[in-house]
């Protein structure tokens, strides 16, 4: 157990940044999946643009690597161009 008040702290801000992290790739994962199980194309792409909007900006804040972000990104819309109308 730490002893002294500033490690006391850190465990505290380490805890809300740990949830706070689960929490939007928790969100990231569901985008993901309601992109994929879109029944037509004009919902995919709505989709899709909430979706990335969302990746971008969790990998501008760092909860997610951005080449991470660009390889979600890509198969989200190579996904959503390869759908029939």
């Amino acid at each position: 157990m730490a002893h002294h008040a500033s490690a006391k702290k850190r465990i505290r801000s380490n805890e809300k940044r740990r949830i706070r992290n689960k929490a939007a790739l928790s969100k990231v994962k569901t985008l993901m999946k309601k992109v994929f199980d879109s029944e037509s194309k004009e919902n995919a792409e709505q989709n899709l643009k909430n979706a990335v909007s969302f990746i971008d900006k969790t990998a501008g804040k760092g909860r997610l690597h951005k080449n991470n972000a660009a390889r979600k990104k890509a198969a989200l819309t190579k996904f959503v161009n390869n759908l029939e109308k």
